[in-house]
């Protein structure tokens, strides 16, 4: 393949990749791929970039767009998120998502992986802790053929964030899960970590490249 051709099919993969991106930023699209297929049609191209080309062009977006304001956003979404990691420091509590990443853009929620067996325990310090709960669901997903089960809770902080808390099993404690959109692990920060990054570096971004 020439030299020419690949860089056409390069400019075509980026071209889809931010057509992509502007579809998820707006809420044209909900999921990647349904985002990746239609910003493929709109271009008139077969090319699919990966869900990691989007996910970096939607950073830049949401950079453009948001300007200075994201970043103190972030910062305040990572306090937030120490305030709530302190109250179940004893269950392993591990930030991830946009907020551990450092992509968050407009929607974007904290998200928080505890490890306890008694869910019910999670949902009254919360109230004795006064979050608002706004909803509470048990899902079961396989991997590797095998069920695991996570008990989600959605709740408001005091600085009007919203959250979403993931209570595993506390025997997974430790297990690493693969991220879709990024490809790498899922490596995230517990209560040390995120103390040391808001104290050294509060807005550092997490992302593979």
């Amino acid at each position: 393949m020439s030299g020419e051709k690949l860089n056409a099919d390069s400019d075509v993969r980026c071209k889809i990749a931010k057509e992509a991106a502007t579809l998820l930023y707006f809420g044209a699209a909900k999921e990647y791929k349904q985002a990746k297929v239609k910003a493929a049609k709109t271009i008139g191209s077969n090319f699919l970039p990966s869900n990691l080309e989007v996910a970096l062009e939607l950073d830049k977006i949401a950079d453009m767009l948001e300007g200075p304001a994201r970043k103190e956003r972030l910062i305040k979404m990572r306090k937030e998120a120490l305030k709530i990691m302190k109250i179940f420091k004893d269950y392993c509590p591990i930030l991830i998502g946009s907020v551990w990443r450092g992509n968050i853009r407009q929607g974007s929620d904290i998200d928080i992986t505890l490890y306890h067996d008694t869910t019910d325990e999670i949902v009254d310090a919360l109230k004795e802790n006064g979050f608002k709960i706004s909803k509470t669901e048990r899902t079961t997903e396989t991997k590797m053929g095998t069920p695991k089960s996570s008990f989600h809770i959605y709740v408001e902080t005091a600085g009007k964030q919203t959250a979403e808390l993931v209570v595993r099993n506390s025997e997974e404690a430790g297990s690493k899960r693969k991220c879709e959109i990024f490809g790498d692990e899922i490596s995230g920060l517990n209560v040390k970590e995120l103390e040391r990054l808001l104290n050294e570096n509060p807005a550092e971004k997490f992302l593979p490249v």
